[in-house]
């Protein structure tokens, strides 16, 4: 699968953290908008990931900049079946961009299997490849990789931790 490497390259993003009802969560958006919502357990781990995933951007901190954005993400992970009131920078390679968007034209709540998800594409893809965009996702909630699951229905890895991708998608059954 092609990678597009370091597409926020010197891009100045602004960043801050948020408690969220999966831990905490760190937003980053540009001019553009949000482009990384990751969640984690503390936040020099969560910081260090946001750095690896926005490889090579220029990062502030800027909790009264970025207020809104954070209560929005917070909304957002407790009520996942809202999706996301945010716009979203998304930058990948075609396929990534590709899986991205029949993501977010899931139903909440709807689950789909890896290898059902790649032949629905335009592109050509194999269940690998579509695992291998989901890991690449920075932004949590917003592109549901949550609703990515085996063939046979159950859970597998989910890059924020099983224990959240159960949880996502028991609040979406909920809702």
């Amino acid at each position: 699968m092609e990678t597009i490497e370091h597409p926020f390259a010197g891009e100045a993003l602004t960043y801050a953290f948020t408690p969220t009802v999966l831990g905490l969560a760190v937003a980053a958006r540009t001019e553009k908008g949000v482009a990384a919502v990751l969640i984690g357990n503390n936040k020099n781990a969560l910081l260090a990931d946001l750095r690896l995933a926005l490889d090579d951007a220029v990062l502030r901190e800027d909790e009264p900049a970025m207020a809104d954005v954070l209560n929005k993400v917070t909304g957002m992970i407790a009520s996942p079946e809202r999706g996301a009131s945010f716009p979203l920078d998304l930058r990948g390679s075609a396929l990534e961009l590709a899986v991205w968007d029949a993501l977010r034209k899931l139903r909440p709540g709807q689950t789909i299997g890896y290898g059902q998800l790649a032949k629905s594409l335009d592109l050509p893809a194999t269940p690998q490849e579509v695992g291998a965009a989901c890991a690449a996702n920075r932004v949590a909630v917003a592109v549901p990789c949550h609703r990515v699951v085996k063939a046979d229905g159950s859970i597998s890895g989910y890059r924020w931790g099983v224990h959240r991708k159960r949880k996502l998608i028991s609040l979406e059954a909920a809702a």
